[in-house]
């Protein structure tokens, strides 16, 4: 956590010097101060120090720590206003507009980067954009952090509105940029990036998937941007009532180790790797060109039934009361630990 400015030792250029002890309490004679004084004056102390210290954690930590809450508002607000994001459609447009306006101040200062690029499909060219939002840290290096903010296209017909599947994860990065804006990195820098995509056009295979991920990684790679990532973290579905993140096993072995350890530390180890399996998912593109990366997601979401095999993923059914703003809560919990213990690495 970042000590905030007012709790900072401060140096002042017209600060004056100590003053100078008085002839009555020269080291000297403070030498001969009988021990019982010496012994109240450091229980006083130590009683004030153990009295200040709760108040300067408690206001060290308060602005720094994530919100469950703030993300839950924030996923209600992006399904008020788009709760269809599907490419080419108005919702999509508006769910672009809505990150536009909430990262204005990055934007500002040149960290809001759309990347716009036109995509082959299986129902033609598609254009399509991803978002990356830059907060410069003080290390050489990036951790990076994605979602999809996009819906599946071929549920363009029925009301899937994806609560779970991309924009909780959204309003998670989004909350997470609130906090890195009030208290920027001091390790490595961090990169948002809300990307399009990531959902079949047709039918998921390696070419009909990923889009937004496999161009970026792909651009990335041919400007030098990929040698500078430390630690790719994909967060998908990770909003569920009933959430429990999985052990993805093509993620890097470091990484799921560092993600054990955050759950220890915030804990939530009630709440990882209760499931082990393999994904297909936004990691896949980076892993290809060797950058570590981890995948974040819960891929058991709703009871399973015949008429709803996968539970409520890709269905009607995905909708804002299926997840809560305690699980966003053990996810942010989580996200911001991941960094502090990349920063930690060697």
């Amino acid at each position: 956590m970042i000590l905030p400015p007012n709790l900072r030792p401060q140096q002042h250029r017209c600060a004056t010097k100590p003053a100078p002890l008085s002839p009555a309490m020269d080291s000297k004679t403070r030498s001969l101060m009988p021990p019982s004084s010496r012994r109240h004056r450091s229980l006083a102390l130590a009683v004030l120090f153990a009295l200040l210290t709760p108040i300067i954690h408690a206001q060290k930590t308060a602005t720094t720590q994530f919100s469950g809450q703030a993300a839950y508002t924030l996923t209600k607000q992006l399904l008020d206003v788009a709760p269809k994001r599907f490419n080419g459609s108005p919702g999509h447009a508006k769910a672009e507009e809505f990150l536009k306006q909430h990262f204005a101040p990055e934007a500002a200062k040149g960290n809001f980067v759309a990347d716009t690029f036109t995509a082959t499909t299986p129902a033609g060219l598609q254009t399509m954009t991803n978002y990356i939002v830059k907060y410069p840290g003080k290390k050489d290096g990036i951790i990076v952090l994605v979602s999809h903010y996009e819906t599946n296209y071929p549920l363009r017909d029925i009301n899937f509105y994806g609560a779970n599947d991309g924009a909780a994860t959204s309003a998670l990065l989004i909350e997470i940029g609130t906090i890195l804006r009030a208290h920027p990195p001091e390790g490595y820098c961090i990169w948002l990036v809300f990307d399009d995509g990531e959902e079949a056009v047709k039918t998921w295979s390696n070419s009909d998937s990923l889009y937004g991920t496999r161009h970026l990684a792909a651009k990335w790679s041919q400007d030098g941007t990929l040698t500078k990532i430390k630690a790719l973290l994909v967060a998908d579905m990770i909003a569920d009532k009933d959430l429990n993140i999985d052990y993805v096993e093509n993620s890097t072995p470091w990484l799921l180790d560092l993600l054990k350890v955050a759950a220890k530390n915030t804990g939530h180890s009630a709440s990882i790797f209760k499931y082990r399996e393999a994904e297909e998912d936004d990691h896949l593109p980076f892993a290809a060109r060797g950058v570590p990366v981890l995948d974040l997601i819960d891929a058991h979401y709703g009871p399973t039934t015949d008429a709803m095999p996968d539970g409520y993923h890709h269905t009607d059914k995905d909708t804002l009361d299926k997840i809560s703003a305690h699980s966003l809560q053990i996810s942010g919990d989580i996200f911001l630990e991941m960094i502090r213990l990349i920063n930690q690495r060697p």
